[in-house]
């Protein structure tokens, strides 16, 4: 069995216990997942466990997220294809990958506060077919008014509190997705009726690395 089956029969295991978990109930997320090679998105040392659902170092104190919690915010999203998506956090690039299956990689924009990451994320996902998502360098508590209004954002760290500049640059019916809170953080999802007014639903409690504060650094 080569390398590259390996790998393929590993990550079709991951989606099914996630479907079997019920943690993916659309076909759209489990395509998606089964899509997108994770173990091109994690350090070398890490490969015999890309396909664990757990997060693993990425370096530069961040985290490639857990499968199941990737899978997670792609629902609760309910994403469609040509929806505008936010990013904030692109990390190694994994869930924008993710993402953009579901989307449209020109759908996607994606924030990264450090400069290295977000270079080589761009050079990974370019290398694997998704060199339409555009990724930028910057403090992600302002969000990218450029290419607002947006369908949904989310966040792939914790903030203190959801940052009004990303509520400001929502379409109307549009979704925020993010981990809330300090010590303890709670994955929150913020939906934008036709009038403007939000409502909020919680969805348990997450851990996620913290969203950095300030301009980019490495």
């Amino acid at each position: 069995m080569t390398a590259s089956d390996t790998y393929r029969e590993a990550r079709d295991e991951m989606v099914d216990r996630l479907v079997r978990s019920g943690t993916i109930s659309r076909d759209v997320t489990a395509k998606a997942m089964r899509a997108v090679p994770r173990h091109a998105f994690v350090p070398e040392a890490q490969l015999s466990q890309a396909y664990h659902d757990r997060p693993l170092p990425i370096g530069h104190g961040q985290t490639i997220s857990a499968p199941h919690m990737v899978a997670t915010m792609v629902e609760l999203l309910d994403l469609e294809r040509g929806d505008t998506v936010l990013e904030v956090g692109t990390g190694c690039g994994y869930h924008a990958a993710v993402t953009a299956e579901v989307v449209g990689a020109a759908g996607v924009f994606s924030i990264e506060v450090s400069p290295s990451l977000a270079e080589s994320a761009r050079d990974r996902l370019r290398r694997l077919g998704y060199g339409d998502i555009t990724i930028t360098v910057g403090d992600g508590h302002d969000g990218w008014a450029e290419h607002a209004p947006y369908d949904a954002i989310y966040l792939t760290c914790a903030a203190d509190s959801i940052p009004d500049a990303l509520l400001d640059q929502l379409a109307a019916n549009g979704r925020l997705l993010a981990p809330v809170g300090h010590y303890r953080q709670e994955l929150v999802l913020v939906c934008i009726d036709s009038e403007g007014r939000q409502h909020r639903e919680h969805h348990g409690g997450v851990r996620f690395v913290r969203m950095r504060e300030g301009p980019p650094e490495d």
